[in-house]
């Protein structure tokens, strides 16, 4: 049950990243935005451990790794203007 709960938490947080980006309350190149993908996806990864599916798992790595992705890029950018 305790599974299930999390993976509902991390499909919101997802449904919460798109619903921002859409009514551009937030950028897809800000922290926010990948913040919100990485910790649904492995609220979504967590859930996986009750009832495993190989696609699922394939697809939320992929988001996690993306996600890290953008945070990084973020992080990188908001550096070098500073500069």
């Amino acid at each position: 049950m305790i599974y299930s709960v999390i993976g509902l938490v991390g499909v919101g947080l997802l449904l919460i990243a798109f619903f921002l980006l859409q009514t551009g309350r937030v950028t897809s190149r800000g922290y926010l935005y990948s913040l919100l993908n990485l910790l649904g996806a492995v609220g979504i990864l967590i859930s996986l451990i009750d009832e495993w599916n190989l696609s699922a798992f394939v697809i939320e790595i992929a988001w996690i790794l993306i996600s890290i992705y953008g945070i990084i890029k973020c992080f990188h950018e908001r550096k070098l203007a500073k500069k």
